[in-house]
């Protein structure tokens, strides 16, 4: 409670009234009256008051029944009974029991009265901290698990711009540098608005590890209209050395001793930022690691058109391992594509190991089915307890002959005239000990395209695979006359806006 605090006054008796007001006021009250129960309620919840000191017995209601109203709508607004007829046991109990904090019989002691006023806005003062320091509690716990589940940075900050808001029940602002090093700040109006990212810039200098909090003139922080007349109190949270600090900043007529609230706060939200850069960091040493172990360039083959769209998951989302090998190989061309199980740096070099003997095996000439064969043994005696898909192709570009195995892949399909048809080769996975089928052989006619593709093109979670499978069949059934167009309208129309797993996507056609 901050100030001078002030009591309400409500009796009918003119000099009661007198002496009640005089006795508090020289005690340090601010007093302000009311002669009847309805205007006590009149000015309950719109002038400032701490403390009501109430008799028992007014002119139009019952002191007991406004008691009970003031409670009601005010539950932490504490309620003295004053009476100098209602002074019976049955009288006192009645009193307490519909809601007020003391009972005070006439005659009453001026000391007895400035004591009793000072013991229950104590104790209401006590118990206001304590229901403060909880909601705000319970506010930082439900802004941790929102920034520990944001997607990525951006979101992160405004989750903890908006979490900040929600908490001290003012504006707010989260400033922190992302892994590319650029310094972002999440902004917040107050409760009830949405947070907002916008770029920042702050000196770092002197900011030490650990937790550190100073107040400082809002200027330097003009990032939201801080309130007239108050400084910004900025918790700062720096995990390592060499990481730039995190700040929270809010006004500082928010806080309350030591700021406890606002220290754990900065240091959880500083956890989800350290989390997401190492997820960050992570992601592009995989994409990175991805693209260099992909085909450089596609080969040029008289006869035939080729096209390829590879897009890595999001950065919100782990990396995996879909690959494809597009590669002349003794006037055949040898076309793969493949996926690794799991999302991780890890697969995407269990996909490179795999590429690599793949690509072995097909320079030793051995058939598609005897290069799956192959490498599937080498998975099983190298990288036991690890699974992937592979589709192989070898084909005479001049006749169009095709060879083709698959293990546990994503049947490719074939689009001629408006017609599709999906080649189905039933095949188990790599990493599976179980016998595997003769080749496919074929003739891919003149003007066919094949399309082949990872699941992350057609895999939804609200859709089953057969209707992904229907809806590529239908975008499809038309072959762009440009390649290239027709592979990106694919990921255009089926792949989410935000891609979850890596799609891979290579386009065949035979002129």
């Amino acid at each position: 409670m901050d100030g001078t605090p002030t009591v309400l006054v409500v009796d009918d008796s003119q000099t009661k009234r007198y002496l009640l007001v005089s006795w508090l006021t020289r005690a340090g009250f601010t007093v302000l009256e009311a002669e009847t129960g309805t205007e006590a309620l009149s000015r309950v919840g719109v002038d400032r008051i701490d403390l009501v000191v109430l008799d028992v017995r007014l002119p139009d209601l019952s002191g007991f029944e406004v008691c009970e109203r003031i409670k009601s709508a005010h539950p932490a607004l504490p309620v003295i009974h004053v009476s100098a007829h209602a002074i019976d046991a049955t009288d006192r109990t009645q009193g307490l029991t519909r809601g007020a904090d003391a009972y005070l019989a006439e005659p009453i002691e001026p000391d007895e009265l400035i004591a009793t006023a000072h013991a229950v806005l104590r104790y209401y003062q006590a118990r206001q901290r304590a229901e403060l320091l909880a909601e705000r509690l319970t506010g930082l716990a439900d802004t941790t698990v929102a920034v520990h589940a944001a997607p990525n940075f951006a979101r992160l900050l405004e989750a903890a711009a908006t979490g900040a808001a929600e908490i001290f029940k003012s504006p707010a602002a989260v400033v922190a540098e992302t892994f590319d090093g650029d310094c972002l700040a999440g902004v917040c109006a107050g409760p009830g608005a949405e947070g907002r990212v916008v770029p920042w810039t702050v000196d770092d200098r002197g900011v030490p590890t650990g937790a550190t909090v100073r107040v400082q003139e809002p200027a330097g922080w003009a990032l939201v209209d801080w309130p007239r007349g108050d400084t910004v109190t900025v918790a700062a949270a720096r995990l390592r050395e060499d990481r730039a600090p995190l700040y929270v900043v809010v006004p500082t007529a928010t806080q309350t001793a030591r700021t406890p609230v606002l220290v754990q706060l900065a240091q959880a939200v500083a956890s989800a930022v350290e989390a997401q850069r190492s997820f960050d960091e992570e992601h592009r040493i995989a994409v990175t690691l991805q693209r260099s172990l992909l085909p450089r360039r596609i080969p040029e083959i008289a006869g035939l058109d080729l096209a390829v769209r590879y897009e890595p998951a999001s950065a919100q989302t782990e990396v995996g391992g879909d690959f494809y090998e597009l590669v002349m190989l003794d006037g055949h061309l040898l076309l793969a594509i493949g996926d690794v199980a799991g999302h991780s740096l890890h697969a995407a070099t269990v996909m490179a190991e795999l590429r690599h003997a793949l690509r072995a095996y097909a320079v030793e000439g051995h058939q598609p089915g005897e290069i799956l064969h192959r490498v599937d043994e080498l998975m099983r005696t190298l990288l036991p307890g690890e699974l992937a898909t592979i589709c192989v192709l070898l084909m005479e570009p001049a006749t169009g002959r095709v060879r083709l195995a698959s293990a546990g892949h994503l049947p490719p399909l074939i689009s001629k005239d408006g017609q599709v048809e999906y080649v189905q080769h039933s095949a188990p996975l790599l990493g599976v000990r179980a016998p595997r089928p003769a080749d496919l052989e074929f003739v891919l006619p003149a003007g066919a395209t094949m399309v082949f593709y990872t699941d992350g093109l057609i895999e939804r979670r609200d859709a089953t695979i057969d209707e992904g499978l229907t809806a590529l069949a239908a975008c499809a059934a038309r072959v762009d006359d440009n390649l290239d167009r027709f592979c990106q309208r694919l990921l255009v129309e089926l792949a989410p806006d935000e891609i979850q797993d890596d799609v891979a996507v290579v386009a065949l056609r035979r002129h």
